[in-house]
């Protein structure tokens, strides 16, 4: 498998990987870090702020990636990502954090479109699954490992220590992307009217199904990756990264197959495949009274999520033209933020500190993924 992708692919992949652990390794010490500040009715605005700024971003980068090049835009989101890791020791104030947030999210605006972009130049069409299911393999890595890192790195060394890695992480994979060379011809010189977008810059049509799937589909995770760690805190669970791990990890055992299966039996099979699981793992999660059954969950969310990840960023491209593919991609993205976004925002606001809101507030968000598999069922028909 490694000879059949070019050396490009794989500097990107580790790129990724990279990328994902310099911001994620900060996500189970946030919510305790607001709180002590004095911002504990705030939380739910930790993931939210974040994807607002990544959305905003995602049209500027969708039509900066058609026109500029895939790499400056994926230089931009990394350099983003390690200013704002040096930045939060200095903004140490409730207004400077949630500040700081909305800053800090343009770096998911910009690299993730970049790379999906470049990926989908460099392979052949028929190889998309496999391909994005491999680069989303590093990224799930990073995801993993990050915030075990980011938690472990805290309890030894304190948090201003957990930003500092964060910054090194980020611009390391800034030092990969320079000695790449661009796929995008002809490209232009960056201009300041290339800032300017219409609506028909923002959004293509052509995606609307996978998009749709998206949305319905990251409300849960939205939900997960702000509740989960006060819930581990409510089970017991000393290391809140210990979450991420599990579902990471189970992800990573699916993503690349995934990829392949979508590439032979066709993108709807696997989503449908994948939305169910999702539903029955958000269900298992929010009725979790022992750190196994939570852990369990976690596994099966990782092996939902792993599958419909790479699978939607395929069918997406599938339906882009070529000449309008950052577009493509940043309209999945927009989806994407706006689902993690909500679900953060919602879930944290609903949250407030009452445990006991744990079930409905997880089974809720699981309904939408249920939504998605029999939306897909509809859409065949259609």
């Amino acid at each position: 498998m490694f000879k059949r992708y070019s050396r490009n692919f794989w500097l990107l992949s580790f790129s990724s990987y990279l990328f994902f652990s310099s911001f994620t390794m900060l996500i189970p010490e946030l919510p305790a870090y607001l709180t002590r500040m004095g911002g504990k009715e705030y939380i739910g605005l930790i993931i939210s702020l974040f994807t607002v700024t990544a959305g905003i971003s995602r049209p500027f980068s969708g039509k900066l990636t058609d026109r500029w090049g895939r790499i400056p835009v994926m230089i931009v989101g990394a350099v983003v990502s390690g200013i704002a890791a040096l930045l939060y020791p200095l903004f140490a104030t409730v207004t400077g954090f949630l500040l700081l947030r909305l800053f800090h999210g343009f770096s998911t605006g910009f690299k993730p479109t970049g790379t999906s972009a470049y990926i989908a130049d460099i392979v052949p069409a028929n190889k998309r699954g496999e391909a994005l299911g491999i680069s989303s393999f590093f990224g799930t890595i990073g995801m993993a490992s990050g915030p075990a890192i980011g938690s472990w790195i805290y309890l030894q060394y304190g948090i201003n220590s957990l930003f500092y890695t964060s910054a090194v992480f980020a611009f390391a994979s800034v030092g990969i992307l320079a000695g790449m060379k661009e796929t995008l011809e002809p490209r232009q010189s960056f201009r300041l009217n290339m800032l300017k977008v219409k609506w028909n810059e923002i959004f293509e049509p052509r995606v609307f199904t996978p998009s749709t799937v998206m949305i319905l589909t990251t409300l849960a995770f939205g939900t997960v990756i702000t509740l989960a760690p006060d819930f581990s805190d409510f089970l017991g669970i000393e290391n809140r990264g210990l979450f991420f791990v599990v579902f990471t990890g189970s992800s990573l055992l699916v993503r690349i197959v995934g990829g392949q299966l979508s590439d032979r039996f066709g993108r709807k099979v696997v989503l449908k495949f994948s939305t169910s699981i999702l539903f029955v793992s958000m269900m298992v999660l929010g009725f979790s009274t022992v750190p196994t059954q939570f852990f369990i969950g976690a596994f099966l969310f990782g092996i939902g999520y792993g599958l419909n990840s790479p699978t939607l960023f395929a069918w997406t491209i599938d339906l882009s033209p070529d000449n309008t593919r950052g577009k493509g991609v940043s309209t999945l993205f927009i989806f994407l933020e706006i689902g993690i976004g909500t679900g953060a925002f919602v879930s944290g606001t609903v949250y407030q500190g009452f445990h006991e809101r744990f079930p409905w507030i997880f089974g809720i968000a699981g309904i939408f993924s249920l939504i998605a598999f029999i939306y897909l069922f509809y859409h065949r028909k259609k």
